[in-house]
């Protein structure tokens, strides 16, 4: 009974989101795809023949506003979570940690890439500063791989949360990226200390 109460919370919440509704009129899967349309307006990372990696891609609204901005390139979605079919783009369903999984992403490019894409974050546990630390973890193991594929000049992106782990992530984003920001967009929640960093040109002393 608790849970249905909890749920019919969320989805009133939702239905009273702007973005949760301008999302489902527009044919996206959920409403982070607000998060990506507005840090492309500011940084202009997609191009129409773009490489891109989306990791932990799954439902799809960051692949799906990708597929409508790279038109000659190249898309591969990654997860652990089976992802729906989107056209042009291909899938692997399995863990980019794994290294069965790494060398066919490896494989499928057959060449550096131009943007790896990580919106990842843990199934919440209740404990804001574990989910924080675990959030972080696939930050900062999404800018590993990124540093391994991306050509020189290639943009990586990652959600995490403001926290004890931030300091090393940005420092550690700052030994191995020409430019580094740090950006809040608009979608994202006010109460929610959710925040990306942006990441342009790979430094070659740490290729």
């Amino acid at each position: 009974m608790k849970k249905n109460k909890i749920s019919k919370n969320w989805l009133a919440k939702q239905r009273k989101d702007p973005y949760f509704k301008e999302s489902k009129i527009l044919g996206y899967r959920s409403r982070a795809v607000f998060k990506i349309i507005e840090m492309n307006k500011k940084f202009k990372f997609l191009k129409k023949n773009s490489l891109l990696i989306d990791l932990g891609s799954s439902p799809g609204s960051w692949t799906q506003f990708a597929g409508k901005e790279i038109t000659k390139g190249k898309i591969l979605a990654v997860d652990i979570i089976p992802m729906k079919k989107i056209d042009n783009v291909d899938f692997i369903n399995g863990d980019f940690l794994d290294k069965d999984i790494f060398e066919k992403i490896r494989v499928y490019f057959k060449s550096k890439v131009d943007v790896v894409l990580s919106d990842m974050a843990p199934n919440t546990s209740g404990n804001k500063e574990m989910d924080t630390y675990r959030t972080g973890e696939l930050c900062l193991n999404a800018m590993n791989l990124s540093k391994k594929i991306l050509q020189d000049n290639g943009v990586f992106i990652s959600k995490l949360f403001m926290g004890s782990v931030f300091k090393d992530i940005n420092e550690t984003a700052k030994k191995s990226f020409k430019k580094v920001a740090i950006y809040k967009p608009l979608a994202s929640k006010k109460e929610s200390k959710e925040i990306y960093i942006y990441c342009k040109g790979v430094l070659k002393n740490d290729k």
